[in-house]
């Protein structure tokens, strides 16, 4: 993988040469750019950059080398050691035609164009479709060829093709998402809109760089103080994309919603782009709001986002109250005496109770009691008074502190390994609360109002995105968007995806505090 991916280091090394170069000299450029460089055609890019080409083939590579070990897998599980009387030559051919077939069906289902890659769930969507499909190519071709295949072969080897697949993307994908934190394997955008909306863009992709992408200038009508403590470059206005694109090399435009990139405005922009390789991203208005709830409509020529309300009743609704208590109840069963061990070791190294209760806001505005492992001293509470000045929550919705006098040694482990939380099973079995969702909201005299209140329309989860994205070291704007998004997005396949993550989250123990 390494020696595949290596050109993609060097490119993006060269890249980073070309944005400090360019960023240099970009205040006697910046005024002065003329009129005929103004007109000029942006520098033609190749349609992929390096580290992609070298992404997609180490890809496809993987691919033909699972789906061959899976054939391989199930003819030892079928029919054992081959013999030298009876080799089975015909599986041993079907085996090799496999990866062809398997190939032919990633490439069918488009599960190799470099957009869908490395971030998101459609690269893997585009797996289990193309396995589906290789499924029912076989099952067809047998019965209209009235080819005797045997099914425990069939029955091993495309599951155990689909299950290595995913897991070779999953591992590729984790390993470049490493190197993107290392700034390698970035794509250099430019972004064209107004400040403020470029700069709470540029924040949440410097604190995403899974996403590998890296703003390196903009353009902004009259310039933007917004983008000055972020040390984005300002390149110009609205009529100076092509010289930024010039002074940055920039992969990709990222237009922001703004009144002056209308509809002609658009689609200019988008054929100076034509056969440049330079991609064109346009964010729209709504925020926080993506997955199936999204299509695109053409409408009277124009492509228009139909978008559906949140499915926050329903079928769905009832699968997840349901999932959520048989999860629980076997949870609360299996781990039964961790439980009880932690409840004597609490009681045992300090004075007061094991179990903490705390009055929680839930579903619809709802009070109930959530039920945590004590971590601090008996009067805990009683000191908090005494601490506020070291809230890291200046806005005061919630009281956190890194190094908590009150917290006990015991709670300190049992807060990085997130064993405090695991009696709001109880909770969970109680329908008060689910697996995944919004943090619990504090009860306060204040009402919670606008974003806030939104949050209330699902039940807080013992996980969510907060767990997952930082913890304790979110602030509470940050703490609420992510809730918001949530609310926005929720779906089985998403709540699936947060608790296989925040597994890792846990591991890591980043931001329990």
């Amino acid at each position: 993988m390494a020696l595949t991916l290596r050109v993609g280091m060097a490119s993006n090394r060269v890249t980073d040469a070309r944005v400090d170069k360019g960023v240099t000299g970009v205040k006697v450029a910046r005024v002065g750019a003329s009129q005929a460089m103004l007109t000029q055609s942006p520098v033609m890019r190749s349609s992929r950059r390096p580290w992609e080409r070298g992404y997609v083939r180490t890809v496809i590579g993987l691919d033909f080398v699972t789906s061959l070990g899976a054939g391989v897998i199930a003819y030892y599980v079928r029919f054992g050691e081959p013999s030298p009387q009876n080799p089975r030559w015909e599986y041993l051919a079907l085996g090799a035609c496999l990866p062809l077939l398997w190939l032919a069906s990633m490439a069918a289902a488009r599960a190799y164009e470099a957009r869908f890659l490395s971030v998101g769930f459609e690269e893997f969507r585009r797996v289990l479709a193309a396995a589906v499909v290789v499924i029912a190519t076989v099952a067809t071709g047998s019965w209209a060829t009235k080819a005797e295949i045997a099914r425990g072969y069939v029955l091993v080897a495309l599951p155990v093709a689909t299950v290595l697949t995913l897991l070779g993307r999953y591992l590729v994908r984790k390993w470049v998402h490493r190197r993107r934190r290392q700034g390698f394997f970035m794509s250099d955008v430019l972004l064209v809109g107004h400040g403020r909306t470029g700069a709470e863009l540029a924040r949440q992709m410097r604190g995403d760089t899974h996403h590998g992408m890296r703003i390196v200038g903009a353009c902004v009508p009259g310039g933007s103080a917004d983008l000055i403590p972020l040390d984005v470059p300002v390149l110009g206005g609205l009529e100076d994309v092509d010289f930024a694109l010039r002074v940055t090399s920039a992969d990709a435009v990222a237009v922001l919603p703004c009144p002056e990139m209308d509809g002609p405005a658009l689609r200019t922009l988008s054929w100076s782009l034509a056969k440049s390789g330079i991609d064109l991203l346009v964010a729209p208005a709504l925020i926080d709001v993506a997955g199936p709830r999204i299509a695109i409509r053409p409408v009277c020529g124009l492509p228009l986002l139909h978008v559906d309300e949140p499915q926050l009743a329903g079928g769905r609704r009832v699968a997840k109250a349901l999932l959520d208590r048989l999860v629980a109840l076997g949870a609360l069963i299996v781990l039964a005496p961790l439980l009880v061990a932690i409840a004597l070791a609490i009681r045992l190294s300090s004075p007061g109770p094991a179990i903490f209760r705390q009055a929680r806001t839930g579903y619809q505005g709802r009070e109930f009691t959530m039920w945590k492992f004590r971590t601090m001293v008996r009067d805990a509470e009683a000191l908090r008074s005494s601490l506020e000045e070291l809230n890291r929550h200046a806005t005061g919705e919630l009281f956190k502190i890194p190094v908590d006098p009150r917290v006990t040694r015991l709670g300190r482990w049992l807060r990085r390994t997130s064993l405090d939380e695991l009696p709001q099973l109880v909770n969970v079995l109680r329908g008060q609360m689910s697996l995944v969702g919004p943090r619990p909201l504090p009860v306060t005299d204040r009402r919670y109002d606008g974003e806030a209140r939104r949050r209330l329309l699902v039940k807080p989860g013992l996980t969510g995105l907060w767990q997952i994205s930082g913890r304790s070291d979110l602030d509470w704007e940050e703490s609420v968007r992510l809730d918001l998004r949530y609310v926005e997005q929720w779906s089985l396949a998403l709540d699936a995806l947060i608790i296989w993550k925040t597994l890792f989250a846990v591991a890591k123990s980043r931001g329990a505090y």
